[in-house]
């Protein structure tokens, strides 16, 4: 292969379209890593429609991490105390389906379980949900969305009646008002931040001068970049995002800033909520938040006044023990004013991983099924069972188990065979020494990763090496819905093998050939998307071929309407999809923090990304640019906590909470509330020594979405002697 190819960037749910050319072109020199190895070059595609040539530093090097540390063979162990061993594919996949084969018969295919990740391609995920969901009649497939993604999933759902974002970034650069809570965008999702900040240059508002200008409202306990760039932040305290959106819609109801005809033709549950949010007065909102009564009252005119406002938020509304209600919240400020389904306008969640989204389309939650169908609901079972050539009742009306679940299943020995595919648990997961516990007692793990070692594989008995991003090709989803194709440019390593096609042979070894029968993945992806016709989410027109042809595409993309150029945005009708086809408020009150500090442990800390590295730098630490420029966990304190504990800037700290203990260095600003602490959670032991930020947080989860409440937990802190390092730092 020598032409360039167009293919996206691997990283986050931004989905930057991306070029990339080989390492050795005529009259060009050949770029090569610290090994030797030649670097592809890439760089922005303008012709992709999200990005629009853009990107950042982690897709500007992602093809410097293609030879490093590679996984290239299947290896095994009988026990977690021996070394691996090389063997053939042949002698895998007959110990994965002999494991399989032996607990159907003794406990049950509810003992089978696979967690999976956003990193997969759509055909990764659509495989894995007809070999478990399908074939083996087990819901225990999950994924990292669990982590990210579900409270958004699940507060769509419940106040649209479907998951899906309903805006596109053209929304970026029409918005009125944007409203950023819970997201640090400038980092975590750089080119939609540069898209909104262009806009917002252009057509700022200036305070004390015309009302009319494109406003920004950002709402973080941390004054990070992206708060820099707002006309208004609010440091609230953490977990009262509830208290501060009730709060909002108090004054809104007060001041009349309320669209009456969307509300009574297009809406139900309004008058709940408004019972609801008239306790929460501006001064109660206000002390609770920790802002000014000037504060809120200005972000409540500014959305009131606003003919479109655009809410943007991510982890740190969705990593929440009331991370649906929060979700909700946010939507009832859309609802009660009319701000969706028009340009400018809507509420917006920020997907993490690169292809979470498409994960939510093939069904990739232990909850759902391939085109936005719920495991609950007989007829969406029915449907999917006749074109997977099921027969009736193979697919489990109970939901499987969440992520979470699947640890707590091998703690009690439910629990039989765990597979964890492109993913890292052993850094992402909360309550880390619980999680490491829970795994040392799995009876088989499977381990299916392309890079060696991670922190997951020393938990492993077998593990299977997977073709990456560049050596496979399929199909991903960014967060405003658009499809894009994603070739294959170069050979898989050594014995690497696609994800998808891991999965399929071990359903023809357990005796489903028929069902696994697919030439290539552009077969696969036909499959599914004949599985989306007449759904929310229906891609029915695309294929591999339309998406070479065209480029990315976005959904709705039916099959009898091929012109998509007028599915920008979804709602515009206004007619949603609940039975009734209104959408509905949901009125909550602010629970607050599920682990609220106390005398013993009297911070709370949050976690976070940094812009240089993906989320736990299996990729970007192997990555000498982006290493360089994190090289090292941290904590942000405030000046006035430092000096109630006597620590200096750069000094080591030790931070404990219920479950454990790491060290950080301090790092000592003003950009941190009082009484709040920051860590960064790339950090896992083979990165540095006693840095885990998850070894601190705690698993309560939000009971709708089983999303994890990991932006917060009480911890304590304590400087440490020079003796045991306290003026050094962590170290790989």
């Amino acid at each position: 292969m020598t032409d360039t190819t167009k293919t996206l960037c691997p990283y986050c749910g931004v989905g930057c379209g991306l070029e990339v050319t080989p390492p050795a072109q005529k009259g060009k020199a050949t770029h090569r890593d610290s090994e030797g190895h030649p670097i592809w070059r890439s760089l922005g595609d303008r012709s992709h429609p999200s990005s629009l040539g853009l990107v950042c530093v982690k897709g500007a090097t992602v093809s410097e991490s293609l030879f490093k540390d590679r996984l290239k063979y299947p290896m095994m162990r009988s026990n977690l105390d021996e070394p691996f061993r090389r063997i053939t594919w042949d002698e895998a996949f007959n110990a994965i389906a002999d494991r399989i084969q032996t607990l159907r018969q003794t406990s049950g295919p509810d003992a089978i379980c696979m967690y999976g990740s956003g990193q997969f391609q759509t055909e990764d995920y659509y495989i894995a949900q007809k070999l478990l969901k399908g074939c083996l009649g087990t819901n225990n497939f999950d994924a990292n969305s669990r982590l990210c993604m579900s409270s958004a999933v699940s507060g769509y759902i419940q106040s649209f009646g479907a998951d899906g974002p309903p805006c596109c970034y053209e929304d970026l650069e029409l918005t009125d008002c944007a409203f950023l809570i819970g997201t640090n965008t400038a980092e975590c999702h750089p080119i939609i931040f540069n898209r909104l900040r262009k806009h917002h240059k252009r057509n700022r508002f200036h305070a004390g001068g015309s009302p009319t200008g494109a406003k920004m409202v950002v709402v973080d306990p941390r004054r990070t970049e992206t708060a820099e760039a707002a006309d208004l932040h609010l440091a609230i305290q953490p977990g009262t995002d509830i208290d501060l959106l009730n709060g909002i819609a108090h004054l809104l109801l007060r001041w009349g800033y309320i669209d009456t005809v969307f509300i009574d033709e297009c809406t139900s549950g309004f008058t709940n909520y408004a019972e609801v949010i008239r306790s929460y007065t501006p001064e109660l909102v206000a002390r609770r938040c920790g802002i000014r009564l000037d504060e809120l009252e200005t972000a409540a005119r500014w959305w009131g006044e606003s003919e479109r406002v655009l809410s943007l938020w991510s982890m740190g509304v969705n990593q929440s023990s009331e991370g649906t209600a929060k979700v909700r919240t946010i939507i009832n400020l859309h609802l009660m004013t009319g701000n969706i389904g028009k340009p400018g306008a809507g509420p917006f969640s920020l997907t993490g991983q690169p292809n979470a989204m498409g994960g939510r389309e093939a069904g990739g939650l232990s909850h759902i099924l391939p085109g936005y169908r719920l495991v609950k609901n007989p007829e969406h079972r029915r449907e999917v069972e006749e074109l997977w050539a099921l027969p009736p009742g193979r697919i489990s009306p109970v939901p499987g188990r969440t992520a979470w679940e699947m640890i707590t299943g091998l703690e009690t020995g439910e629990v039989g065979l765990l597979w964890i595919a492109a993913t890292n648990p052993v850094v992402s997961m909360p309550d880390l020494e619980r999680t490491k516990a829970a795994l040392r007692k799995s009876p088989f793990t499977v381990y299916q990763d392309a890079y060696y070692p991670t922190e997951t594989a020393a938990y492993a008995h077998l593990i299977l090496p997977a073709a990456q991003w560049s050596e496979k090709t399929g199909v991903m989803t960014n967060s405003e819905r658009v499809v894009t194709l994603c070739p294959a440019f170069r050979d898989p390593p050594a014995e690497a093998k696609a994800d998808w096609e891991i999965f399929a042979e071990v359903g023809r070894r357990l005796g489903f050939p028929e069902q696994f029968h697919f030439e290539n993945s552009a077969a696969v992806y036909a499959e599914f998307v004949g599985l989306t016709r007449i759904r929310p989410c229906d891609m029915s027109g695309l294929s591999h071929n339309l998406l070479q042809e065209n480029g990315p595409s976005q959904w709705p993309y039916p099959a009898d309407s091929p012109d998509n150029s007028t599915n920008k945005r979804l709602y515009t009708d206004l007619r949603f999809h609940t039975p009734d086809g209104r959408a509905r408020f949901g009125a909550f009150h602010s629970g607050g923090l599920a682990e609220p500090p106390d005398p013993d442990y009297p911070f709370v800390m949050t976690t976070g990304r940094l812009y240089g590295h993906w989320h736990t730098q299996t990729r970007t630490g192997r990555i000498e640019k982006t290493r360089k420029m994190h090289p090292e966990p941290f904590i942000e304190i405030h000046p006035r906590d430092a000096v109630k504990l006597g620590i200096e800037d750069g000094m080591v700290v030790q931070v404990r909470s219920r479950r454990g203990e790491a060290r950080f260095k301090a790092k000592i600003t003003k950009a941190i509330t009082p009484g709040t602490l920051f860590v960064p959670m790339h950090w896992g032991f083979l990165w540095a020594e006693a840095a885990e930020a998850n070894a601190l947080t705690h698993p309560q989860a939000c009971p709708s979405s089983g999303q994890p409440e990991l932006k917060a937990c009480a911890v304590a802190l304590t400087p440490l002697p020079l003796s045991q390092g306290g003026r050094g730092g962590a170290r790989r």
